[in-house]
């Protein structure tokens, strides 16, 4: 049985992209995909609302947080850690050979500008990494915040992920200051698994020219040669960039504006069908994910079981991650999602509540 996903990720891929990626190949050195490349970063460029450099590498996006932390850190890292995806990254920091310290707050609550500041006033550190959306428990820490408090740090180049916010809300990386801004595709982006987004300030690039040891494969350097060419290092994964293509098409179709106020709505309803089935949420209230949302389970309810019956009647639904499963849920608001999706998996959601109780 196919399932509609109502999962943190991947997300449900609209026709239209499957479509696009039955295109006929092309060769990855020849004009049409020089063409292609250069009318997607520039698309991307509109949606991150930057004038600065755009990548796009042929893995999830660990790999290119990976590759950052190799052509980034020169000295001393600290990762901010609030939830599952947060410490992995620290645990690649080290496996990098990096220096690296964990700042951790306890599951569910956000990395705040006051915790940004106090660690980088030690003067320890040279880059950071800190994930803008906690996709394991549904936190959204204060990016717009926190970009003020990096200000007053000029030497320390920050590395920041938005792979379950990027396209659900503005995330203006100029605007911001971001150095190097990482995001994958099949989140908000509602696109299949396989492709990663990144970008590299110049303060980032000079920064890598200083380092050793940056590998070939997401060596930032070799990105930025290929950049003026419109192309990549190595072969792409040519049938997403189609995908991509075509999906931000649908994007300026339906609007940026329009996009955001979408994800502010489906979290809206989701929010309020939790509050009103008795349950709890896992962050408080301005710090909430705008792409899921994580329920404590305060009701007691058998998830595994709900699970299960979802599942039968054609839904992914997802129990908490790690230390928190059983303890909490999370349902995805994101992507290509329109409101009577979610009206239908919340209907149904319902049904089986009653048969459980």
């Amino acid at each position: 049985m196919v399932k509609k996903l109502f999962i943190p990720g991947p997300v449900d891929v609209h026709p239209d992209i499957l479509q696009a990626m039955a295109s006929p190949m092309i060769g990855h050195r020849m004009p049409e995909y020089a063409a292609l490349h250069g009318r997607v970063t520039a698309g991307l460029k509109r949606v991150l609302a930057t004038d600065g450099r755009v990548f796009l590498a042929t893995s999830s996006a660990f790999g290119v947080m990976e590759g950052a932390v190799r052509n980034l850190v020169a000295k001393r890292c600290v990762n901010f850690c609030n939830g599952a995806f947060s410490d992995k990254w620290h645990d690649v920091t080290r496996r990098c050979g990096k220096e690296a310290d964990a700042v951790k707050v306890e599951w569910g609550k956000p990395i705040t500008p006051e915790i940004v500041d106090q660690a980088l006033a030690t003067g320890r550190y040279d880059a950071i990494t800190l994930i803008h959306n906690e996709t394991s428990t549904g936190v959204m820490s204060p990016l717009p915040e926190i970009a003020r408090v990096l200000r007053n740090y000029p030497d320390v180049v920050s590395i920041i992920d938005t792979v379950s916010s990027m396209s659900a809300l503005p995330v203006p990386v100029d605007e911001l200051g971001i150095d190097c801004c990482i995001f994958g595709v099949q989140k908000a982006f509602a696109l299949p698994p396989g492709l990663a987004v990144f970008t590299a300030s110049d303060k980032a690039l000079a920064r890598a020219r200083t380092v050793e040891g940056r590998g070939y494969y997401f060596d930032f350097l070799e990105f930025e040669a290929n950049d003026v060419k419109n192309n990549t290092p190595s072969t792409p994964c040519i049938s997403h960039i189609y995908a991509m293509d075509r999906q931000l098409e649908r994007f300026f179709a339906e609007g940026l504006e329009q996009r955001w106020a979408r994800h502010r709505q489906l979290a809206g309803m989701v929010r309020e069908w939790v509050a009103d089935r008795g349950y709890g949420f896992f962050a408080d209230e301005p710090y909430r994910s705008v792409t899921l949302t994580c329920a404590l389970n305060t009701r007691g309810t058998d998830l595994a079981r709900l699970k299960k019956m979802l599942g039968e009647r054609g839904y992914a639904f997802d129990d908490g991650y790690g230390t928190i499963k059983g303890k909490t849920f999370r349902i995805a608001h994101m992507g290509d999602m329109q409101r009577t999706d979610l009206e239908e998996f919340l209907a149904t959601a319902d049904e089986c509540l009653v048969e459980l109780a």
